[in-house]
């Protein structure tokens, strides 16, 4: 089913429950190329994608996650995030995922904030490419607590590369209610 852009952007969700049927290879394809093709900073396209369909592959990654975790961790993000720590919970999900796709960035500190603010962008494509074809998403910063570990993992040198950010995908085993947002006049101010 396709959908126009702004239905897909009201029925994104994320997804935390998939089942464990395989996504082709070219419908993979057809996501990353729709994240490919998202703006960024000066045109750097500073993504590098690196796809895990190998089910024990993704089970040692989200191993590395869940070894990894502290309670150090915990505290931390109760503290300056308020908000509690899901390392644990996420690594279940990706456990359960049948594609991994990780993606990284060339280290370069001139362009920290260009280039996350590009990969969102790239991420968020691939979340409404992935809702249009009826599979699920779901985009994790959790990563970040494992992410020169994870890095080293998959071969990849981690002062060359970063791990920015991973996206679980699939089909849904789930339909959650929509997640609140806040409301639009709590966000805008207008200057005329």
């Amino acid at each position: 089913m396709s959908y126009s852009t702004k239905t897909a952007i009201e029925k994104r969700k994320s997804i935390r429950k998939y089942k464990s049927d395989k996504v082709e290879k070219h419908i993979i394809e057809d996501i990353l190329n729709c994240g490919r093709l998202a703006p960024s900073a000066k045109n750097r396209q500073p993504w590098k994608f690196v796809v895990i369909t190998n089910k024990e592959k993704i089970n040692a990654f989200a191993d590395i996650m869940i070894n990894n975790h502290t309670k150090q961790d915990d505290k931390l993000d109760l503290q300056i995030l308020k908000s509690p720590n899901s390392v644990i919970s996420t690594a279940k999900v990706i456990n359960q995922a049948p594609v991994l796709i990780l993606i990284f960035r060339e280290i370069d500190n001139n362009w920290i904030i260009g280039d996350n603010l590009s990969i969102g962008a790239c991420i968020e494509n691939m979340c409404l490419r992935a809702c249009e074809l009826d599979l699920g998403t779901l985009w994790i910063r959790d990563t970040i607590y494992s992410a020169k570990e994870l890095t080293r993992f998959l071969g990849f040198d981690d002062k060359i590369y970063e791990l920015n950010s991973a996206l679980c995908l699939g089909i849904p085993d789930e339909n959650p209610p929509a997640r609140p947002r806040k409301k639009l006049e709590e966000i805008i101010t207008w200057i005329e």
